[in-house]
Formats: structure tokens, sequence, C-alpha cells
């Protein structure tokens, strides 16, 4: 078998692997649409629940889980970044930074509902910060910072030695090269980590049941120490929970969490894309 024919068979699997991955999130996506696109309506998406949630909207819960995407979202990216920016560039090759990345893989493979049972025990029980957003966004910061430290180390490495190089030689120092060389050229992977952290923090459930998420509430937070109706919970709450409730409701408020996360998807990856085209290398 000569290496075309090689080439051609190999392309054709990673094809059907590609087609047969697809095909069930194309399935799972078009049975939300078509069962969930009948309960949108201008009233579902700017209303409270009523009736013992039977009825109403989910605004409360759309605002609930905006403050937890962003609470992660503050506290994760700076730590992260500034973790990976140590590792890949202060840190030396010795026992203590090969541990810290050993544990930091470990980590990315816990499951969300431990990282809810520790949110629960650090921030709600012994920081005091009871059941809020506070300390949902936090728990939600340390479940997804393994992942954002992972993308920008990856990202912060693939930047050529060479810009750094160049910069130390003309007496510009470590941090300055750093900062206007090294990052502006690694921001298109680092929001691939990014983009991956909104992702999860929006459609986690059992982080949130932990240290956020309250079963019913008709009004808005108005502090980070309030508790919130979230998306993830409340789906899950009326999936499982509360009986007669409409099928469309149910599949409604998962097509708004889905909407949701692919519309920060999409303005994440837009931004990238912008960032990638100004690369010069």
């Amino acid at each position: 078998m000569n290496s075309n024919a090689k080439q051609k068979i190999a392309f054709t699997l990673l094809m059907l692997t590609t087609v047969v991955v697809t095909i069930p999130v194309l399935l799972i996506v078009g049975v939300i649409l078509k069962h969930g696109v009948g309960a949108l309506s201008w009233d579902f998406l700017t209303t409270p629940p009523r009736h013992g949630m039977r009825e109403g909207g989910i605004f409360p819960a759309i605002v609930g889980t905006l403050c937890l995407v962003v609470g992660a979202v503050v506290f994760a990216v700076p730590l992260g970044v500034l973790a990976a920016i140590y590792l890949n560039e202060y840190s030396k090759e010795n026992l203590l930074t090969r541990l810290i990345r050993l544990a930091i893989i470990n980590l990315a493979g816990v499951p969300s509902v431990v990282y809810g049972l520790f949110g629960m025990g650090l921030f709600v029980i012994f920081l005091k910060f009871g059941s809020s957003i506070l300390a949902g966004g936090l728990t939600l910061a340390v479940m997804n910072l393994p992942v954002i430290i992972t993308a920008s180390k990856e990202a912060l490495a693939s930047v050529p030695q060479s810009f750094r190089e160049v910069s130390l030689s003309l007496g510009v120092s470590r941090w300055q090269t750093i900062r206007h060389i090294v990052l502006p050229n690694a921001i298109p992977g680092i929001l691939t980590g990014i983009i991956l952290e909104v992702s999860r923090a929006a459609g986690e459930t059992a982080p949130i049941l932990f240290t956020a998420a309250a079963f019913y509430l008709p009004g808005l937070p108005n502090s980070v120490f309030s508790q919130v109706m979230a998306l993830p919970s409340h789906l899950f709450a009326i999936s499982t929970q509360i009986p007669n409730i409409g099928l469309e409701m149910r599949y409604g408020t998962a097509l708004v969490l889905l909407g949701l996360v692919f519309g920060v998807n999409f303005f994440a990856i837009l931004l990238r894309a912008r960032l990638r085209r100004r690369k010069k290398w």
C-alpha cells in the first residue's frame, strides 16, 4: 500500500470519527430546540417564576447565572494567568515545579461535586460568606483554575523564545518583556482557557447547589452576599422536584442556558480571531 492510499484511509477514519462525535451533539441541540423554542417569549425571559414555578419566566435565574459566571471569571482569570506566567517564565525545572504541574493536572479531573463540598466547607462555613454569589463565584473559580493555568501556560510557551531574547538583549527587563511582548502574543491562547471556563461555570450544577443557589427567589440579588437562582439549578429543580410542570418550560430553560453559553463563547471566539489576525508570526 502506497503512502497516498494510507493518507486517504487515515483521512477517511478521521472524518468518520468527527461525524460520530458531532452527530449526538447535533441531535441533543435539535431535540432541545424542537421542544423548547415554543416556550421562548419576552414574558418568559423577563419575569420571575409564578405559581410554584409552573408559570412565569426565568429572569432571576438568568441574572443569577451571569453573576456567578462574572464572579468566577473575575477571581479565576487573574490568578490563573499569573500562575501560568510564574510557571512558564520564572520557575526553574525542579521537584517542586513538577509537583505543582502534576497537582494542576490532577485537579482538572476532580469531580465538580467535590469542589462544591470544598466550597461549602471553606467559603460558606469557615469564612462565613454563607450561601451567596461570593461563595459560589469563588468555588467556580477554584474549579476552573486548572484549565485556565494549563491553557495560559501553553499559550505563553507557544510564543517564540527569540522574542524574549531580542527584547532582553535591548536592555528591557524580564517583566516588561512579558508584559509588552509575551502576553499580547499569548492572549488568543489564554482566551481559549477563559472560553472553557465560562462554558463550564455557566453549566455546572453541583458546586452552586452547595454554595450559592436558592430553590426559589423571585427578586434579584442586592449584594455579593445574596443567594441567587441559577439556570442549571433551576432546570434541575423544575425537572425533578416540581410535578405537573409543562415540558416546554423545562426545554425552554435548557435552551436559554444553551444559548447563553453559546452567546458568550461566540463573542469570545470572535475576539480571539480578531487578536490572532494581529499576529505577525
